[in-house]
This record gives C-alpha cells, structure tokens and sequence, in this order.
C-alpha cells in the first residue's frame, strides 16, 4: 500500500466490547490495536500473537475516543464522564485523570511531538492539555454548539475542530485564535482531521458528505457523496493520496483522492460504522461499529467488534470489492454494462468538479496579484501626488 493501494481484505475480527465501537487506534509500529466502546471500556490487542486483550477499566460512562501518544507509551481516551485519561497501556492498566471539561468529550487527539493532548466537548469547548504535566494549559471558545472533533495537525502549529454549530474552525496554537472557518449549511461535521502534508483538513458530513478543504487557500477542494446516510470517521492514508470513510450505512469507503473518485467499498460490518483508522506504514487499516450480530457462534452475538484489514492478492476478495464499486447490484436490476457507463459518468463528472476547483483557485490567485497591483498603483500614485 505504499505507493498504489492493493486490494483490501478482512484479516482480522476482534470480540470483546459489548456494546459499539466507537473508537480504534494502531500504535507507533502496527502490532497493537486500541479500542474504545460504549461499554465503558478500553481494550488493546496485540495483532500479531494471539493472546488475551487488554481491558481497561476506569471510566465512569462510555468511552467515546482513543488514540495512542507517537511514541506508544501513553494511551489517551475521552469519555461522557466528562473527563480525559491517560493510561500506561501495560497488564496493570493504570490511568490519570484530566478534569475540566463540564459536559460529555466526544475526542482526544496527541500532537505529533506528544507534548499536548486537545480534546473536543459537548461543553462547547476545545481543550489543550500538557501531557508532561497532566493540566490544562488553555481551552478555544468560539463555536456555539457541541464540538465533536479536534485534532492536530502535523507540525502541531494548527487545531481543526468540528461543531454541531455547522462551522469547521482551524485554530492557531501559539497566539490561541481562530484563523479560520468553514461553513457548511447543509449539515454539521462529525470528524475532521488534517491530510500528512497539513496542507488539506477532510470532513466527515452529517448529511452523507465528505469534503477536502485547502487552509491555505480557503477553498473546497473535492467533495463527495458516495454513501447512503451519515458519515461518523475519516482516516488519510500516509501517502495523502487516499481516504477511507465509515459510514451509519455500515459500509466503509476508500477514496482515490488524486484521481477524485470511489475505489472501494467494503461490507465487513453489519451496523452503523463509528470508526476507522490507518495504522502508520499504510499496510492496515481498522474499523469499528455498532454491528447488531455477526457471522460467528451465538455465544458472540451481543459483541461488538473490531475490524482490522490489510491488503490481499486473493481474486475472490477483489471481484467481491470490485462488483461493490462498481455499483452491479442484482437485487436493483442493474445491467453491468449500464453500472460501468454510470460509473464511467460519475468519474467523468469528479474530474470535471476537481477542474473546476483548480481553475477557480488559479482565478482567485489572478485576482488576488491584480488586487495587490491595483493596490500599489494606487498608492504609488497617491505618494506622487503628494511629493507634488
């Protein structure tokens, strides 16, 4: 998966939460998944082994986000206990407690150098935390309803955060201000969160959307619709050239964002998908839901897994995604000829939208060197008039 994404197949199911996923994290090096559910819970697996999972236990209501630190020795989880931890993912499980936000934390994101912790609330607030000494540093006020997401990005110079309030907000961390915002009127983001390069933040849309902004130059850059009903996660694949979604039409997506259309999906899961994240190479990704049952004994029934996939070489594997994509749905009736020429059409009407983009932002770049000239001619000329 380095440079072209191979064929995606399911290598591993995780049982253990009994209620949804709603958060999964790979460590620094792959061999290790943590998980975070409604059942109150933490667990990490080890990949590789097949050995017991790991169950934390500290959090009062469930837990609704986790996430590794860079270097893999701390875990950090938010819950609708209204608090933050940090736990040592070892047998013992220890944790300390962060307290400061005064509703439900939706979201905890480490910053790249593992210094700060940001967190997203129902207070309406975004949080950033010192991890080194366990306190809260400052909190972000200017979004008017619950924040859902928040996140670094890379160089840990910026914050982009999420609301119910319909506006995406990108922060700067050193003067503590919102240099920017997005509005969408048509829905809320559930999850945002910056491309590798820093350059892009993705959207996950309440009303089935997923968009790629520019910061930079403060432009929609892609947009799609691909799935059937809200979108909960977005994860970018370390090469920046893929996106994968999860969905509450229980389908995970992967997007080829440089050619600007759908390439997979995937029906691993029976139930809203609340989750999904690359591991750091790129070789795997994970997804967890809200699968109502699973096609295993009926003892595991009221569990809800975790998913982990990687790629495969296997032709079954790849007609199966293949025929998903492609949208040759027998129940519907639709002709593979007549699924081909729509998709052939959707893709055609993709790159015509990304075109459209690019010359719209190589027109604002025109206008903005003409507004600049305009600008100093009119002062070159007030200046002679002056001198006069």
């Amino acid at each position: 998966m380095a440079s072209a994404l191979e064929d995606p197949a399911l290598i591993r199911t995780l049982r253990g939460h009994r209620a949804a996923v709603t958060g999964v994290a790979f460590d620094a090096d792959g061999a290790g998944l943590a998980t975070s559910s409604l059942d109150r819970f933490l667990m990490v697996w080890k990949l590789k082994a097949q050995c017991r999972a790991y169950k934390f236990i500290g959090h009062a209501e469930a837990v609704t986000s986790v996430q590794f630190s860079p270097d893999g020795q701390l875990l950090a989880s938010a819950s609708q206990d209204r608090t933050v931890r940090l736990w040592i993912p070892c047998i013992h499980g220890e944790s300390s407690v962060l307290k400061g936000h005064t509703a439900s934390v939706r979201c905890v994101n480490f910053s790249h150098d593992g210094h700060f912790l940001v967190s997203a609330s129902n207070d309406k607030s975004v949080k950033i935390w010192s991890v080194r000494h366990q306190r809260l540093l400052f909190s972000l006020f200017q979004h008017t309803h619950w924040v859902r997401c928040a996140k670094y990005s890379p160089d840990g110079r910026l914050i982009a955060s999420c609301s119910e309030d319909k506006s995406v907000k990108i922060w700067d961390t050193r003067n503590k201000t919102c240099i920017d915002s997005f509005l969408d009127y048509e829905g809320f983001a559930n999850f945002v969160d910056f491309n590798p390069s820093g350059t892009c933040i993705a959207s996950a849309g309440s009303n089935r959307t997923v968009k790629l902004w520019d910061i930079r130059m403060k432009k929609l850059l892609q947009h799609y619709q691909v799935h059937r009903a809200g979108v909960n996660c977005v994860s970018f694949h370390p090469s920046g050239n893929y996106l994968i979604t999860a969905s509450t039409d229980g389908t995970l997506k992967i997007l080829d964002l440089l050619e600007g259309r759908l390439i997979y999906t995937l029906h691993g899961h029976k139930g809203p998908v609340l989750s999904a994240a690359f591991s750091k190479d790129g070789e795997k990704f994970a997804s967890g839901g809200a699968d109502a049952q699973d096609d295993v004994s009926s003892e595991d029934l009221q569990h809800s897994p975790a998913s982990v996939w990687a790629r495969s070489s296997k032709r079954k594997t790849e007609n199966e995604i293949r025929s998903a994509v492609h949208g040759v749905d027998k129940q519907a009736g639709i002709s593979p000829s007549l699924g081909n020429a729509l998709e052939q059409i959707v893709g055609q009407l993709d790159v015509l939208t990304l075109t459209i983009s690019i010359l719209e932002q190589r027109l604002t770049l025109t206008e903005d060197k003409l507004k600049e000239c305009l600008e100093n001619q009119q002062q070159m000329l007030l200046q002679g008039r002056r001198e006069e």
